[in-house]
């Protein structure tokens, strides 16, 4: 497989919420096992709805990439977000990251995830991101499962050096998976800023609430001024300060409470100064034709792709 690059027409960047409550993230996975969920009261219908109600008052729309055992549990959410005219994606069903499972339990997970939100929403979804941006150089094979699945697009390599993810040296903007049969994959990086030679992570996350705003917007602007879209990430738990602390290592605790009362605020002036819309805004301003609601349809991509 290789890849080609997009060129950019559009700087409408992309708002996205990865919609998984605050005890199953990758942070506490160590602490908190899977089997326990149920045990966590849960926060994520009420911090969805804060955030619907906040992009209603700025006319935003967005791609909620939803957890599977979220879809499950909370199919009314569901259906509230499609009703509410925002765009519905994957989040796999149990924040496994993906290069922990072999090729057919990502592609049972996927599917679980994906008939949970259909069920609930009764809506196709044509994107995909990985739990903590887990396909990287030691899973390329997802991409083909993706792919095969009939998903239109990826949001799930970040191009930068951490200890949890990453793959270094990725484009930093929008480009194109080439498969070797010919078919093709769209794939949308997450945010990054280029400082002396190196990148760095920005707008989105831990990212947005720890790094100062002034810092965001810079970033803002170097995406701007190469005319690209910046795609801009949370979580609905970082507009909740008040969600129960755990008892986790203090670099675990450091990366999820860190300024947890200041991200709406953030999100606040971010919406007041830029443009955003959804993945699938994108695909129909750039002139994309989305993988059809039967599996494996063929979907019409330009030779050049608008970024």
């Amino acid at each position: 497989m290789k890849t080609s690059s997009i060129a950019s027409k559009s700087i409408r960047h992309i708002m996205s919420v990865d919609v998984e409550d605050y005890f199953q993230v990758e942070a506490f996975a160590g602490v908190v096992s899977r089997d326990s969920w149920e045990q966590y009261p849960c926060r994520v219908v009420e911090n969805c709805h804060r955030l619907l109600d906040l992009f209603d008052s700025y006319g935003v729309k967005a791609t909620f990439f939803t957890l599977g055992w979220v879809a499950k549990r909370f199919p009314g959410l569901v259906r509230e977000i499609h009703d509410r005219g925002h765009e519905l994606a994957c989040h796999s069903f149990w924040h496994r990251k993906v290069d922990s499972l072999t090729p057919a339990q990502f592609r049972d997970d996927t599917r679980q995830a994906c008939d949970a939100i259909q069920q609930a929403a009764s809506v196709r979804v044509t994107g995909y991101r990985a739990p903590t941006w887990s396909i990287s150089q030691r899973s390329p094979w997802a991409l083909e499962i993706l792919r095969e699945e009939g998903f239109a697009y990826d949001s799930s390599i970040y191009p930068i050096r951490h200890d949890l993810y990453g793959t270094p040296g990725a484009s930093r903007y929008p480009y194109t998976h080439v498969f070797e049969d010919g078919q093709r994959m769209l794939e949308f990086p997450p945010a990054t800023a280029r400082v002396a030679g190196m990148t760095f992570p920005a707008a989105g996350g831990g990212y947005l609430r720890i790094f100062p705003l002034v810092y965001t917007s810079w970033v803002f602007r170097q995406f701007e001024r190469a005319g690209r879209p910046l795609v801009l990430y949370l979580h609905p738990w970082e507009i909740d300060p008040g969600q129960p602390r755990i008892a986790a290592p203090l670099k675990s605790r450091f990366r999820h409470y860190t300024n947890l009362d200041r991200t709406e605020g953030r999100l606040h002036a971010l919406l007041q100064r830029y443009k955003f819309g959804t993945f699938r805004d994108h695909l129909v301003e750039t002139g994309y034709t989305v993988w059809s609601a039967a599996k494996g349809a063929a979907a019409g991509f330009p030779r050049e792709v608008a970024g």
